[in-house]
């Protein structure tokens, strides 16, 4: 058997909110590519959701989540999958502090300490029936189990902007940043992995093509062999021959389905982050129009939150990302 692992992350681009960083991690049998996992799991987990029109029949949508969600659309096609996934580790997470010790159960000190996550709470699913979620949960296990493909776990990585501020500046740069943060995500993930071959997928950093000398530095002492650095695609391989890891950054990388998985759950927990955020601010500044946190809209945001944040005395460093 080997193991294979998706990372993908959600909320790069903003200044407001955390980057959410995402693995999932499968097992299967040799000779598997993660790239054939929609055609091993046939109607029932498809890549689009255009495809999922038969929903009766238990079809879901595993895909990139900047297919399945745009604001405003509502969370129902990330919760049909992310739901579905969760039933093949046999969890069901009722409530957002259930999701957070689920999927990202080192954030919740540090959220405790921020003021728009202490306290709040908010019922899950959001928009996705418990009935629907539980019929297609039966078809899902099925389906993969057929496949004999497993998921062994989901581990979601949040990074609030007082911490990434402080990346920022050791990095002088966002990108380098973003893949310090992935490769040690995949190094915690693959630290309990036996002797079996191991492939990582990763998308692309921004413009970034060459990653050897990151990955040494957080596999240390690992020999990295390059086997092609381009914009489509940069592989490296290390490791001895009962565990062989290669680590592949690829454009277009959420086609492949445990990418895909670690998109849609990055995107998810984001979301929900971003809703208590919001919801802290409006309920003290009467009229006050929700962002998702993007550059243009963040800075109307900061704005008109300016006197409130004030009169608070919340310090811009656990509010603002600097880029």
């Amino acid at each position: 058997m080997q193991h294979l692992i998706g990372i993908d992350e959600a909320g790069y681009g903003p200044n407001l909110g955390p980057l959410t960083i995402s693995a999932t991690v499968w097992q299967a049998p040799d000779g598997i590519e993660s790239g054939d996992f929609y055609e091993r799991l046939g109607d029932v987990v498809v890549s689009s959701r255009h495809k999922s029109s038969g929903q009766s029949a238990g079809c879901v949508a595993i895909a990139d989540s900047k297919a399945l969600y745009q604001r405003g659309t509502g969370l129902r096609h990330l919760e049909r999958g992310l739901w579905a996934a969760w039933a093949l580790l046999d969890r069901r997470p009722a409530s957002w502090s259930e999701l957070r010790r689920l999927l990202a159960p080192g954030s919740i000190d540090e959220m405790a300490s921020i003021p728009w996550y202490d306290g709040y709470e908010a019922t899950v699913p959001v928009d996705a029936e418990p009935a629907e979620l539980e019929r297609l949960a039966a078809a899902v296990r099925k389906a993969f189990a057929a496949a004999e493909v497993r998921l062994l776990t989901m581990r979601t990585r949040a990074v609030f902007p007082r911490r990434f501020n402080e990346l920022l500046e050791e990095h002088r740069s966002k990108g380098i940043a973003l893949s310090h943060l992935t490769l040690d995500l995949a190094a915690e993930v693959v630290q309990p992995i036996g002797d079996d071959p191991i492939t990582i997928v990763c998308d692309k950093h921004g413009g970034r093509n060459r990653y050897a000398r990151l990955l040494s530095e957080h596999f240390p002492g690992a020999v990295m062999e390059i086997y092609g650095e381009s914009a489509r695609q940069s592989v490296y391989r290390f490791g001895p021959a009962e565990r062989r890891v290669e680590v592949r950054f690829e454009r277009m990388a959420e086609s492949h389905l445990p990418v895909a998985l670690a998109s849609m759950a990055s995107k998810y927990f984001r979301e929900l982050a971003m809703e208590s955020f919001n919801r802290f601010w409006c309920d003290r500044i009467p009229g006050l129009k929700p962002t998702a946190g993007y550059p243009q809209d963040a800075k109307r945001f900061k704005d008109d939150i300016a006197a409130k944040q004030k009169e608070l005395e919340i310090e811009d460093r656990i509010l603002w990302r600097n880029k």
